[in-house]
């Protein structure tokens, strides 16, 4: 008798918004605390934690519900899954809060950035304006919205794949 894997779309959605939810929190506490200009690095160590950690448990659900069984392509269906619905929420969070909440954000993330090239001793006034210049070309919200994908789903596939290593269990068929 072969048993049936269990759908691992419910699993994916449910972490998935879990997983941005929490991203959402943590930007909204970013935003509030007034340090998006400079954020700390914690901040990122912070994020980054959360995604590992619901990746984790949404493999942990899917492998429970499957009877203990685990496949290594499975896991990284459910981790890349979750980690493209968390960014996805994450982007439209960014995109409300660039747009709508505060319009000028990135010209302070911006002129926060000058700030600190014009610090250094060795830039001078045209390698600043060129650093500037590139940083202004990247920051409009399509391609944030594009790099913090890209990134979420890279993420993804890495803490997926190792927990999928640590955690696959083959079912032996006879």
């Amino acid at each position: 008798m072969e048993n049936e894997k269990p759908s691992s779309k419910k699993i994916i959605i449910n972490y998935g918004v879990i997983l941005g939810i929490i991203s959402v929190l943590l930007g909204v506490v970013i935003y509030v605390t007034n340090t998006y200009t400079d954020p700390h690095w914690s901040f990122t160590l912070i994020g980054i934690l959360i995604l590992i950690a619901v990746i984790v448990m949404g493999i942990k659900a899917y492998k429970k519900s499957n009877h203990g069984f685990l496949e290594l392509t499975d896991a990284l269906k459910i981790g890349i899954g979750i980690a493209l619905i968390g960014g996805i929420i994450v982007v439209i969070w960014s995109f409300v809060l660039t747009t709508v909440i505060e319009p000028e954000y990135m010209q302070n993330v911006l002129d926060a950035q000058r700030e600190k090239l014009l610090e250094n001793p060795d830039m001078t006034e045209a390698m600043v304006e060129q650093s500037m210049s590139v940083m202004e070309k990247m920051s409009s919200p399509m391609i944030g919205a594009a790099f913090s994908l890209i990134g979420n789903l890279f993420l993804g596939f890495i803490f997926s794949l190792f927990a999928g290593l640590a955690m696959r269990q083959k079912q032996e068929l006879y």
